[in-house]
């Protein structure tokens, strides 16, 4: 009887032991978000770096680095005792010859052979509709999510991505759920068929499904942008911490002209704080979040920061060999000369105002277009993507800047018609939106302080002599853009619906810039930051 009560503790002892609550949870999260087809290491203007600059150290990033420091943390964190994710927040596609050539093979490629856990649909995903992006998702081998893309109504890609992952780590389910910008429809190619409903509306019910399911964690792989970041975590229940992109924020506790603090922390609907993160975009950082839980799941301590891709971090040789492959055929386009600049042709501030590369892309489209009468170019300030150094300039700088294989398209549109695209293109400049409006043959004065929609204080018209007078609301005028703004793109709307003779096949954008740069070489800035022409 003695040996049978022994027998019966034992089991229940055992039982016990198996049913018992897991340990806290002491994970580190390894990120990075707005990949952009950086492959190889890019100069400080976001361009594929050049042999000279490499030799300079003046370089950042690459795939090949990005794999190397992020085995770097996973062994450290493992070696804490610590279990591991290693994220993309979205946005591989679009951005250097890379994607131009290959169409996201090569991304697929890359990442294929290193160690993500997930991938969250961006935006640019879908640049080239349903058919290019279906042919990545079934060539990649990482689970690609996001809940709040629709696309049961379309063939091509239904079945090819998910909502969302759990994964094991540590005796603990962890949800890892995708969500992508509903912006996309107005700044990339869809497709009718595929839906974008607000996020809200789609993660609320999907998180109290699985914690009924027995979910203990919830990280949200998130392509919506640091403000929609803070609106959805503080609006949506049982999000534990949000991984973000698309707005190529750079969260940082150490790094110069860090947005803000790594992480963000926003209260959720429970009283709960959820930190978020983000690490900029074009391979330059990756972050490591270290997040413990309690035993309840409460997230007790929310600590790291983005951390630098710098040359002198040894790159992964079986990555690098690949991307050396993939680039080998590019090497002769990338480096055909151009042209000169007298003077850098920045990255920042296109986004939030006039910036001399939107001024430079504008003047581009003019002169591509003066045979058809143009008299106005508009260019969004998100459709240039890099910068242009000073000195000599190659048809790879040209075609990082301007990655997206946009046709110079031209309209006409009445003087109101073309202020009330002014009006759009100003009307999210708090969220940093990609629609700012870079302009030629015209200039505007505006009040970021006015509401949206009512910021456009004058607009004159640039005179054959130089001069400028004012732009007539009634009368009719040849408008040159790029053919995705002409069709809508970025809230263009009045571009498409207003437009009279519409035409969206002209010129290459990226051949109209390279001729423009050839003719007028070397290309100055004005005082005033405007082309200076001979």
């Amino acid at each position: 009887m003695r040996s049978l009560r022994f027998v019966f503790a034992g089991a229940i002892l055992a039982l016990s032991a198996a049913c018992a609550p897991p340990e806290p949870l002491r994970l580190t999260i390894l990120h990075n978000n707005d990949v952009h087809s950086r492959l190889q290491p890019v100069s400080a203007q976001n361009n594929t770096c050049s042999a000279q600059q490499l030799a300079q150290n003046q370089c950042f990033g690459g795939m090949a680095r990005v794999a190397a420091l992020i085995e770097r943390e996973r062994a450290a964190a493992a070696a804490a005792g610590r279990q591991i994710l290693v994220l993309d927040a979205g946005d591989q596609f679009q951005g250097s010859l890379f994607y131009s050539h290959y169409k996201g093979a090569a991304e697929a490629e890359v990442m294929n052979l290193m160690a993500y856990d997930a991938m969250a649909l961006g935006n640019h995903e879908f640049d080239d509709g349903p058919e290019v992006l279906a042919r990545f998702l079934r060539t990649v081998r990482v689970p690609v999510l996001s809940a709040n893309v629709n696309a049961d109504a379309e063939p091509a890609l239904r079945g090819l991505y998910r909502s969302h992952v759990v994964l094991s780590r540590g005796g603990h389910r962890i949800a890892i759920i995708g969500a992508t910008t509903e912006d996309t429809p107005s700044i990339a190619s869809p497709g009718p068929r595929v839906a974008f409903p607000r996020a809200e509306t789609v993660l609320n019910p999907l998180i109290a499904r699985l914690r009924a399911e027995g979910v203990s964690h919830v990280v949200l792989l998130s392509h919506l942008g640091l403000a929609r970041d803070r609106e959805v975590a503080a609006a949506v229940d049982g999000i534990d911490v949000v991984v973000g992109g698309h707005s190529h924020t750079l969260l940082s506790n150490t790094a110069q002209g860090a947005e803000g603090p790594y992480p963000v922390r926003v209260r959720g609907p429970s009283g709960r704080e959820v930190p978020i993160v983000q690490a900029m975009a074009f391979t330059r950082f990756v972050g490591r979040l270290d997040v413990d839980f309690d035993a309840t799941g409460n997230v007790i301590r929310a600590e790291g920061d983005t951390i630098p891709v710098v040359q002198s971090i040894a790159p992964n040789a079986a990555i690098q060999a690949a991307i050396d492959r993939l680039d080998a055929p590019l090497v002769e386009v990338r480096a055909r000369p151009v042209g000169v600049t007298s003077a850098e042709f920045p990255l920042e501030g296109c986004r939030a105002r006039e910036c001399a590369r939107g001024n430079l892309v504008a003047e581009a489209m003019l002169a591509a277009t003066r045979q058809a009468g143009a008299q106005i170019a508009l260019q969004n300030g998100g459709g240039l993507r890099a910068g242009i150094p000073a000195g000599n300039v190659t048809l790879g700088h040209v075609l990082t800047t301007l990655p997206f294989q946009n046709a110079v398209a031209t309209l006409k549109l009445r003087g109101r018609d073309f202020v009330a695209a002014l009006e759009s293109g100003l009307s999210q400049v708090e969220q940093g939106a990609g629609r700012f409006p870079q302009v030629a043959g015209v200039r505007y004065t505006w009040d970021r302080t006015r509401p949206a929609g009512a910021r456009v204080i004058s607009v004159e018209l640039r005179r054959p002599d130089g001069g400028y007078g004012p732009l007539d609301p009634d009368a009719i005028y040849t408008i040159a853009t790029n053919d995705f703004m002409r069709r809508g793109g970025d809230g263009y709307t009045v571009l498409r619906d207003r437009a009279i003779d519409p035409y969206d096949f002209g010129p290459g954008l990226d051949d109209a810039l390279a001729e423009y740069i050839r003719t007028n070489n070397p290309v100055r800035i004005g005082l005033d930051g405007r082309i200076v022409t001979r």
